[in-house]
């Protein structure tokens, strides 16, 4: 058994990326409410954080790198258990491991990400 953690970018401009970390084995109930109870508002994590990789990139193909509109939050979608690995995946993270490095976070770091100043020009 497998879970897909899906997951997105979307900046200020409402463009968006998306990926999924593949999880080698099932979350229970437990493990998914544990993940979700560690993001900010319900939905929004650092990727940088839990190693999981940042979307951001996705989006520079358009923009030729990082804009005003870029921020260092990623959104949760959703969990889709599935029977078999994915065609093209050819990693996966231990499920135990994927929900301790959530349950490890204590405060969200913005710092942790490249877009952290381009969010607030007053940081820079």
């Amino acid at each position: 058994m497998w879970t897909a953690f899906d997951y997105m970018y979307r900046d200020a401009g409402n463009f968006k990326a998306f990926g999924r970390v593949i999880i080698k084995g099932s979350l229970n109930e437990a493990d998914r409410y544990s993940i979700l109870s560690c993001l900010s508002s319900g939905e929004f994590f650092i990727a940088e954080q839990v190693g999981v990789p940042p979307l951001y990139e996705q989006l520079y193909r358009w923009s030729g790198g990082p804009t005003q509109s870029d921020h260092c939050w990623h959104e949760f979608v959703a969990f889709r258990d599935l029977s078999e690995l994915p065609v093209g995946a050819s990693t996966a993270v231990a499920a135990a491991e994927f929900v301790a490095r959530f349950a490890a976070v204590t405060d969200w770091d913005g710092e942790l990400s490249p877009h952290f100043r381009l969010a607030d020009p007053l940081r820079a």
